[in-house]
């Protein structure tokens, strides 16, 4: 896993993907949220978090360094498996700008039912990317 965050300054953004570890419950996954909410309040961080079928899709976003902070941290934490950015760069303005964490899941609204429907056989890396934000910001939360 790389990370073209190293030299970035200012607002950035981060999109990954991970496998949760098996057994993850809903215990577990509120407290995730809780310290994302958290730690993201503390860090000038905003985003979404959707959790389907055991994959984790994130996209977090903010001050250059506190997404530095963010993804260390994530890439040494246990219930992440896989971990895989998707895409990451810097950006003009907030897409999440009042969400210290916003969540879905398979309940709310389904990615890969989603990709399923689209209208593409094969999805290029970037525009893989793109749907799963796009697919992010439409959730009716």
């Amino acid at each position: 896993m790389t990370s073209n965050l190293d030299d970035l300054q200012g607002l950035g953004f981060v999109l990954y993907r991970s496998s949760a570890r098996p057994g993850l419950d809903g215990a577990a996954m509120q407290d995730i949220l809780r310290t994302a909410r958290q730690r993201n309040q503390l860090l000038g961080l905003t985003g979404c978090l959707h959790h389907e079928d055991g994959l984790f899709f994130q996209w977090l976003e903010g001050p250059a360094d506190s997404l530095r902070l963010v993804l260390s941290s994530l890439l040494n934490d246990e219930r992440h498996l896989e971990f895989e950015i998707l895409d990451q760069g810097a950006l003009d303005h907030r897409r999440f700008q009042d969400w210290r964490m916003r969540f879905s899941d398979r309940d709310r609204a389904s990615l890969m039912d989603w990709f399923a429907r689209s209208d593409s056989s094969t999805v290029h890396r970037s525009d893989y990317a793109g749907g799963v934000v796009a697919f992010m910001m439409g959730i009716d939360i």
